[in-house]
């Protein structure tokens, strides 16, 4: 193989060195490093200067990272005299996170938390703290069991909830737009080795490293491995760049190609994995494919790259700006769209209601227009409108159930079982917070087939105050165990 990706969990790798390097350099060319040294030089107090600014930088960001442990089920392949098959086991994953709200709410990766059933967060020392020297020789933090807040495959970005308060925090509110050659910083627990800094550069501001993927990443050569999944990659201001999600290695370790969500696109989905438990992908009614040498010739284009327009919705925010079929776009707010990730990248920057500024070339003509922005809809965001806000309250879980039958279920194309009790909301002021989102199915409760809204309410109503609770629930087309104290 040429090459592989590897999401950060396991393997480990040697610290790149070439910061020490440019560092004796630095010195070199500023003349002899012996009698520099001697005489206390300006050039000696630069790197003093350096190292104090890097450790300050730590200690300001390296608070709001954490730690986070998966353990659930999944498949894993086994190989037996040649022969592979695919085993469920039990597994521990560890990924990391960032703590974006001094109210216990966390930024990770989805893929760290692929079949998770607890969910358990290490939280760092608060600065000012001093506590016991753990295995990893730092002070010894806290841990918390976290639940699922929501998550989008779609961007492999998830928020996670712990119950603390007044906890340090990265802010989302003006990410950073990093520039290639950038100094940066990324922090995590490769390997599982918590509250570890590395640092590197800024490789590429907009690279698309899987050409059927509409995402493009931040790449760094930063050593990053498995474990720094879901950290921040940040700036000398320390300012949130991206988050670390995968390396491309052919051995499992760092060969300085990082890749990074963007900060922009993690600004875009957090308020509404809050809000929703899922995203509202923005779009403005249109259509667009890649421009091909043959599909140039063909359409006599202009030029025979970038990104064309091959459908307008009627009655879309496209058509009322005046877009139209065979309009080649040339920029979104002033930055050039030559392929169809930078377009959606684009988009993603933006919130439903806004507006985006195209560049199109018609003809031979360049043209200006101004497209507002809409929401596409989520396809459980219809499941409100299916409730009653008596009849379909489970007092106990704090949720709005709907009984599943064969009309909704075929509406939910995804669903393995088209029986039981969907989660259409949570219930504002319920007497505790249970993990489940909008859009579970609850298909058994401590081990007891649930298919109707009676049947959930009778099962609970058999338990007391403390009493366990194991539902068997199907959640993005897998099954899996939550569990809690009711």
């Amino acid at each position: 193989m040429s090459g592989i990706y590897k999401h950060a969990k396991k393997r480990w790798t040697k610290r790149n060195v070439s910061t020490l390097i440019l560092g004796i350099a630095s010195l070199v060319s500023s003349g002899s490093v012996a009698a520099q040294t001697k005489q206390g030089t300006p050039a000696s107090d630069a790197l003093h200067q350096l190292n104090a600014s890097i450790e300050a930088l730590v200690q300001r960001v390296s608070p709001a990272v954490v730690q986070i442990i998966v353990t659930g089920y999944g498949s894993t392949e086994q190989s037996d005299r040649g022969q592979t098959s695919v085993v469920i086991g039990r597994q521990r994953a560890i990924g990391s996170g960032i703590i974006v709200d001094p109210e216990g709410y966390i930024v990770t990766n989805a893929h760290v938390l692929n079949g998770a059933e607890k969910i358990e967060v290490f939280v760092p020392p608060q600065p000012g703290t001093s506590g016991k020297i753990d295995a990893n020789n730092g002070p010894q933090g806290k841990s918390y069991q976290a639940r699922m807040v929501g998550v989008t495959r779609e961007i492999d970005l998830a928020v996670i909830k712990i119950e603390a308060h007044g906890l340090p925090a990265l802010s989302l509110g003006k990410p950073a737009l990093p520039a290639q050659g950038e100094v940066v910083f990324a922090f995590g627990s490769p390997e599982g080795l918590r509250n570890t800094v590395t640092m590197g550069v800024v490789s590429a501001v907009a690279r698309q490293p899987d050409p059927d993927s509409p995402l493009v990443y931040v790449q760094t050569d930063t050593p990053i491995n498995p474990g720094n999944s879901g950290g921040p990659l940040v700036n000398a201001d320390g300012n949130l760049v991206g988050i670390n999600t995968f390396i491309f290695s052919t051995s499992g370790g760092n060969q300085g190609l990082g890749f990074a969500i963007p900060a922009g696109v993690v600004a875009f989905a957090y308020p509404q994995l809050l809000k929703y438990g899922h995203i509202h992908q923005p779009e403005i009614g249109v259509i667009v494919q890649t421009i091909t040498p043959e599909l140039a010739e063909g359409l006599h284009l202009q030029r025979d790259f970038g990104v064309i327009v091959s459908d307008v919705v009627p009655g879309s925010p496209a058509e009322s700006a005046g877009l139209k079929i065979q309009d080649i776009i040339l920029s979104v707010d002033g930055a050039a769209t030559a392929s169809l990730p930078l377009f959606t990248h684009s988009l993603y920057m933006h919130g439903a209601g806004e507006r985006v500024n195209l560049q199109v070339l018609r003809g031979s003509d360049q043209v200006q227009l101004q497209v507002p922005l809409m929401e596409r809809p989520h396809k459980t965001d219809n499941l409100t409108d299916l409730v009653d806000p008596e009849k379909n309250l489970v007092r106990r879980l704090g949720i709005l159930g709907i009984e599943l039958d064969l009309n909704l279920a075929r509406s939910l194309p995804d669903l393995r079982i088209p029986t039981g009790v969907i989660v259409a909301a949570k219930t504002v002021g319920a007497q505790q917070e249970v993990p489940l989102q909008s859009g579970d199915v609850i298909h058994a409760l401590n081990g007891t087939t649930i298919t109707t809204l009676a049947g959930l309410r009778e099962s609970l109503t058999k338990l007391n105050i403390g009493d366990p609770v194991a539902l068997l629930i199907e959640r993005f087309g897998q099954l899996q165990y939550v569990s809690f104290l009711l």
